[in-house]
């Protein structure tokens, strides 16, 4: 019985583990050092999302996948465009008000199909998949180039991580406008924004950058992985807001020092952060599913003669975790936290590392997660032999527990200290069995979140069927695994990986000692089964590694018995018990 209690021990902390510790560590501990200020703008639309958000985000419409791409292909052959191309996105600068319109993810495909094209970040503004990066300024009293505004760019202007592009404006009376930009091998841009005064008298301007999009693309957001609004103030990364916070406030601002803001998807964001000088950030709704995130400079003067320069980082990328360890080393604060690891990243981050270690070692995730199943049950494997022998000694003193419980059946609180007693004398600690429980419940958390999140799991395949141990099991039995032309709803998609696990764990319970009543023993007989329904939408790579350590453990039992053959004999004995006692009342 004691076996058994741990494993309903085990699947209750799991389930509080992942349903309720990020819940209430958020409620309780805000990442955010100060609370957002919403402030009511009044006028937005409320945001309409047909469809439900997947997990990845995109368009979820097929009316408007068909119309993104015709607009895409109309907007894009219109020319006045400067081609961008790097190591990690290619793409286009709008010379029609100097937008970052056009941009993709040359690492990363739409799909796990080898010939689907790479991700798009940004789309042109009308699109259905609308998202772009803009810098500019407001004048105060002069006239500051705007959306319409056609900039001038050298001939055969390309913008490379070898060659940098300056687009220049002049508004006619005296003032010159220019933007720089700079590229490096994966998703940052680098912005310089300048204004020269060749006029006669001060001018006074407002530099700002601004990331525009829609939700209808957002990725799912859930109580365990953020997407939305996303940003850093004050050295505190905060994911307290979404997009519906911001549909209800119209704007809303962010108190303190603007690290970077921006919105992010599970796998991609777009950010952008101040260089050397103060910015306030905020959040606005737009309307009509649209939405903006502003990085606003304080206003300043620019004497005739002078001018102003400000530089602002745009991170347009997939969150690969060295990259953006990189950018935070670079100066951008906590960027790395941009990856919503919660509480436990303490934990997590350490198991993501041994992780893609084995998988550099055996280049395939999926047997890297077996490697690492190998690891933490070997680490272990101390402590089961201890949590075996406590099953020993338990089973050996249950003649004289069950002559307590007799003794002092109607003196519960006696009955209670004289097992006490008995636990003393007999040096058993009826708890010893659950160590190995809780040490495993973080690793598990761990191996969850990090399928969840990182983006070097995504599109990783196993054996197989097995094309992405980041998504569920694509085998359902209810559709003969893909032969019948229906989909079975969330709570029936019962994939092979998950019958695998529900069997694992019914023969894992098979050679746990039978106790308790009959009745009882049907409810954990139930146990694997109603598992393997809560598991099937998980992760594939979780559910393997759950059935690598279910087998592990009907290997690992199957030796503790020969090492503790009073353990065995006295399951065996209780068997043959309930056997004649089922037979006599026959």
């Amino acid at each position: 019985m004691e076996n058994q209690r741990n494993i309903i021990l085990a699947v209750l902390l799991t389930a509080l583990v992942l349903f309720g510790w990020d819940a209430g560590v958020g409620y309780f501990y805000p990442q955010s050092k100060t609370p957002a200020q919403v402030v009511a703008n009044g006028g937005a639309d409320k945001a309409v999302s047909p469809l439900k958000p997947t997990r990845e985000g995109g368009l979820r419409d097929n009316a408007e996948v068909a119309l993104e791409q015709q607009d895409l292909k109309t907007a894009l052959a219109s020319g006045g465009r400067v081609p961008i191309d790097a190591g990690g996105v290619a793409g286009s600068i709008n010379l029609k008000g100097a937008i970052l319109d056009d941009l993709v993810l040359k690492r990363h495909r739409e799909t796990v199909k080898k010939d689907s094209g790479p991700v798009r970040i940004y789309s042109p503004a009308g699109t259905p998949a609308q998202e772009f990066a803009q810098f500019g300024w407001v004048g105060d009293g002069i006239q500051a180039p705007d959306a319409n505004t056609v900039w001038t760019a050298p001939a055969n202007a390309r913008l490379t991580p070898q060659t940098p592009v300056t687009l220049t404006a002049r508004n006619g009376t005296g003032q010159t406008f220019s933007l720089t930009f700079a590229i490096d091998n994966d998703y940052l841009i680098t912005a310089t924004q300048r204004v020269a005064n060749g006029g006669t008298a001060p001018v006074v301007v407002q530099p700002f950058g601004l990331i525009n999009r829609t939700d209808r693309t957002a990725s799912l957001d859930t109580w365990n992985v953020h997407s939305g609004p996303i940003g850093a103030f004050d050295g505190s990364v905060s994911f307290s807001t979404n997009y519906k916070d911001v549909v209800e406030g119209g704007v809303v601002t962010k108190p303190g020092r603007t690290d970077w803001i921006g919105f992010t998807d599970v796998y991609w964001m777009s950010a952008l952060a101040s260089v050397n000088n103060p910015a306030a950030g905020a959040f606005r709704s737009l309307g009509n599913s649209l939405f903006r995130s502003d990085l606003v400079y304080d206003k300043a003067t620019v004497q005739p003669g002078q001018q102003l320069e400000r530089t602002t980082k745009l991170f347009a990328g997939a969150k690969e975790h060295n990259v953006l360890d990189r950018y935070e080393d670079g100066g951008i604060a906590k960027f790395g936290l941009s990856i919503d690891w919660g509480w436990f990243r303490w934990f997590e981050k350490p198991i993501f590392w041994l992780l893609t270690s084995l998988f550099k070692l055996v280049g395939n995730f999926g047997i890297a997660i077996i490697l690492l199943t190998l690891i933490v049950r070997g680490i272990m494997f101390p402590v089961a032999q201890r949590q075996f022998a406590s099953m020993a000694a338990m089973k050996a003193i249950q003649p004289k527990m069950k002559a307590i419980q007799e003794r002092y059946k109607d003196d519960k609180q006696t009955q209670q200290q004289k097992i006490m007693e008995l636990y003393k004398t007999e040096k058993v600690n009826p708890l010893a069995g659950c160590l190995p429980i809780f040490l495993q419940i973080p690793v598990f958390f761990a191996l969850y979140k990090t399928l969840m999140l990182a983006i070097e799991m995504r599109h990783q395949p196993f054996v197989l069927w097995i094309k992405d141990l980041s998504a569920p099991d694509p085998l359902h039995i209810l559709n003969l695994f893909g032969l019948l032309p229906f989909d079975p709803p969330s709570f029936l998609a019962i994939g092979v990986l998950a019958v695998i696990l529900g069997v694992t764990m019914f023969l894992q319970m098979k050679l746990n000692p039978a106790q308790g009543d009959p009745a009882q023993q049907q409810v954990m007989m139930l146990m694997p089964w109603f598992m393997m329904f809560v598991m099937a939408p998980f992760a594939a790579g979780l559910l393997i590694y759950w059935i690598t350590s279910n087998v592990l453990t009907i290997v690992q039992q199957k030796f503790l018995y020969s090492r503790h053959p009073q353990l065995k004999a006295m399951a065996e004995k209780e068997a043959a018990d309930k056997q004649r006692a089922a037979a006599a009342k026959g």
